[in-house]
């Protein structure tokens, strides 16, 4: 073992969680650091919070693409060396202030993808097929007025916003469905000639049952599904979320959906999470998760592994291999 890793183990570092972490990182970060936890991020910290936390000792923070980590905080911690996020997503993190501060920004790529992949196609199940709807029937007593005919995914056209691992892992679902498979990205991959490219988002939601949004938050996926996209998909049409609450117009989906411009919408991300608009909370033909498609046991255990590998490799003075920029 080399000196740099003996006296990484033998010195506990201070580790600040900016969200809330499966047991199992916590246990397995406590084990080897000394784990400090601001599970609602810095922003709305408490004095008496912000004053357990000793900001000058902070080696790592933990955190993910929503909650990020500012320059200006960056800049409170100066023994910060990493800031790691917890999942593939990064955008809120401040890359030129981390560079600027040299400080290393790793993510986790490919640790939950199947899992939100599952979750995307549970979405598109249970909103054609209405379980939910179906079962809060049935334990009301109506039996035979709720049988009516419902939409199945064989034979459905799906289109795809983003074609990551994410993506591709909602395609092959999909097709093992028999379901028509359309993505929307800036160029086509030529490795996935098999599935249908089309760059305007309007003309794949026009041409698509089920439209699922799997690319990444930030500036450039702005309310990318707005009132126009809506209005293509039409009244047969699904949405569905499972990138970043800020890739749909919330405005424009209530009105959609008060409306039946669409027929329906699966959640599990949304503008001002935690905060759910009544709107969305009320209606049947929505479905809405907290922000959990990523997680399994089987995910979480590999988020936690590359997590503890990258802090263990950036305070060491390796670089990490899923090194961010």
């Amino acid at each position: 073992m080399s000196e740099n890793r003996l006296a990484t183990a033998d010195v506990p570092r201070h580790v600040l969680s900016l969200i809330p972490i499966p047991a199992v990182t916590r246990e397995a970060l406590s084990a080897r650091h000394a784990l400090h936890e601001a599970p609602r991020g810095l922003r709305d910290l408490t004095a008496t919070d912000a004053g357990s936390i000793p900001f000058e000792k902070i080696a790592a923070v933990v955190t993910n693409g929503t909650t990020g980590l500012s320059g200006e905080w960056m800049a409170r911690m100066p023994a910060l060396r990493v800031v790691s996020a917890f999942g593939v997503g990064h955008e809120n993190i401040d890359l030129q202030a981390a560079a600027a501060q040299g400080v290393t920004v790793t993510n986790a790529p490919g640790t939950n993808d199947e899992t939100v992949a599952d979750h995307a196609l549970g979405f598109m199940l249970a909103l054609s097929r209405g379980y939910g709807t179906l079962t809060t029937a049935v334990r009301a007593g109506r039996w035979e007025s709720s049988r009516a005919a419902r939409p199945t995914l064989s034979g459905a056209a799906v289109g795809i916003i983003g074609m990551g691992r994410i993506g591709q892992g909602i395609a092959r679902r999909c097709e093992a469905f028999g379901m028509r498979v359309a993505y929307c990205t800036r160029n086509p991959r030529s490795d996935l000639r098999h599935y249908i490219h089309e760059p305007d988002l309007q003309a794949l939601a026009q041409q698509s049952d089920f439209l699922v949004a799997a690319c990444p938050g930030g500036p450039a996926t702005h309310h990318l599904i707005n009132a126009n996209v809506l209005r293509a998909l039409g009244s047969l049409g699904y949405v569905i979320n499972v990138a970043r609450g800020s890739v749909v117009n919330t405005d424009d989906l209530v009105q959609a959906l008060e409306h039946g411009v669409i027929a329906g919408a699966g959640l599990d991300v949304l503008e001002d999470e935690p905060r759910v608009p009544d709107a969305l909370a009320q209606r049947d033909n929505v479905l809405i998760t907290p922000h959990m498609a990523g997680r399994s046991p089987a995910a979480q255990q590999a988020q936690t592994d590359v997590l503890l590998q990258s802090i263990e490799d950036a305070l060491a003075g390796r670089e990490p291999r899923y090194k961010v920029g």
